[in-house]
């Protein structure tokens, strides 16, 4: 179900925001120039507040692959956290979206800003003590902005009615 997306915007970032906290990234799917779509999950999506946004291009290979060919993308936001699942499930109602997708379209890539880099590094800040860490995050400097044109509720029947 479509969301106005300038005026849930707010709603759209604290959802993404849970949804982080929940599963540590969303899932990017973008199409080939084969027409083959592919889903790339990405830990580093940050949005801004003018329904724009960017994420880290260290490891997203296909994204930039099919950006060559179709800047479209659609990004998968899903709330799995576990207390809110049971809540919503004993109270058979969700008290906001349990999933949102953004449509939107690949914009350049970049050095990120420092502002940008210090917002990836609070997110990562309860690892950075973890050997995995180091192997993974280093050297993330460069990012790519994404212009977001549409959002969608996901709709589970009677449980998402009220939204």
């Amino acid at each position: 179900m479509k969301i106005n997306i300038e005026q849930n915007w707010q709603k759209i970032k604290m959802h993404f925001s849970k949804s982080f906290g929940a599963n540590m990234h969303v899932s990017i799917a973008s199409v080939n120039k084969d027409n083959q779509p592919t889903v790339t999950p990405i830990g580093s999506l940050f949005l801004n507040d003018n329904q724009t946004g960017f994420y880290f291009e260290k490891f997203a290979t296909k994204l930039n692959i099919n950006y060559e060919t179709n800047k479209d993308i659609c990004v998968l936001a899903v709330n799995s956290g576990t207390l809110f699942w049971l809540k919503s499930l004993f109270k058979m109602k969700f008290p906001e979206y349990p999933a949102v997708k953004l449509y939107g379209e690949l914009g350049v890539k970049r050095d990120a800003t420092d502002k940008e880099y210090r917002a990836f590094q609070r997110r990562i800040r309860q690892t950075k003590r973890l050997k995995g860490s180091k192997y993974l995050w280093q050297d993330m400097s460069m990012v790519r902005e994404i212009k977001f044109t549409k959002a969608e509720k996901i709709n589970l029947g009677v449980m998402t009615k009220e939204l």
